[in-house]
């Protein structure tokens, strides 16, 4: 006799304890789900796009401004040697001007110096709404800022790094060239772009291109000899902005004086601005944006 427990051909199996009649699936397709309360991965696109256009962050952020200075000394020391007029510091070139306006015949500076003076306000008109249209703090609007700036600097490099002859050089000290009036006019062009942005990082204070109002408000705080280094940071970037200046200065000075000369000041100024680009892609996100990151 057929025992009673026996399955019947086209019987249904008996249901699994937990109710569910695919529980032999369930170790297939629970390889193919993400785990439960974990959202799918971003494609790299989308996380680039978040990275780029997060704000970056303030703290420690006056470090980059200050390697800028850097950069000015170099760039106008060189400027002022080979050139004779400024490219960052527009105060010593407007006296220069009037200068020339009092004797147009004596010198050509004046005129090299209205140019600096011209290209640094058409920058600064440039820059401040470049920031102020995509929001001055965002991580690409400041990499792009300054890759500009290294672009402009790298085609005035390449200008003049192609006129090597030396007799073209001690002419172009006296007369008003194409190869001095277009690379003195990108180098101005871009310095204004270092001032822009310590307005945008609010820290109005390191333009880059001005030192005067720097030894006023050094010499001027109450607790310059008193306040511990870590108390006073405000006093530290003012102490650190000419010091770095005159280290770039002296370098460009250096350079002026060498047989690489004016190129090899433009050269080692793009590479600095270059390194600032870098920092910035990388620089730490805003704590309020951080959240944008992970959403």
């Amino acid at each position: 006799m057929p025992s009673t427990t026996a399955t019947t051909y086209g019987s249904l199996p008996t249901p699994a304890p937990n109710g569910d009649a695919n529980t032999g699936n369930n170790s297939e397709t629970s390889t193919l789900l993400p785990p439960p309360n974990k959202p799918a991965p971003r494609p790299s696109s989308q996380r680039l796009y978040k990275h780029l256009t997060v704000r970056v962050s303030r703290a420690r952020a006056d470090l980059l401004l200050l390697l800028s200075y850097i950069i000015t000394g170099l760039l106008d020391s060189s400027a002022i040697f080979i050139w004779g007029s400024f490219v960052s510091m527009q105060t010593g070139n407007t006296v220069y001007v009037g200068l020339g306006l009092a004797d147009p015949k004596g010198s050509t500076r004046w005129i090299k110096s209205a140019v600096s003076i011209a290209c640094f306000c058409a920058g600064s008109f440039c820059f401040s709404r470049f920031h102020n249209f995509f929001s001055p703090r965002r991580r690409w609007v400041l990499s792009a800022s300054y890759a500009t700036q290294l672009v402009l600097i790298v085609a005035a490099a390449v200008i003049v790094t192609l006129d090597e002859k030396s007799e073209q050089r001690d002419k172009s000290k006296k007369e008003l060239r194409w190869d001095v009036l277009v690379p003195l006019g990108l180098v101005a062009f871009q310095s204004s772009g270092q001032a822009v942005t310590s307005r945008a990082l609010q820290y109005g204070s390191l333009t880059s291109v001005v030192l005067t109002s720097i030894y006023c408000d050094l010499w001027s705080d109450p607790a310059l000899f008193t306040a511990p280094l870590t108390e006073n940071l405000e006093r530290n970037r003012r102490a650190a902005a000419p010091v770095l200046l005159l280290i770039g200065a002296l370098l460009g000075g250096v350079w002026a004086h060498s047989s690489v000369g004016l190129p090899g000041a433009l050269w080692t100024a793009a590479a600095i601005k270059g390194v600032i680009v870098v920092a910035w892609l990388v620089w730490k996100t805003e704590p309020e944006d951080v959240e944008e990151l992970v959403r």
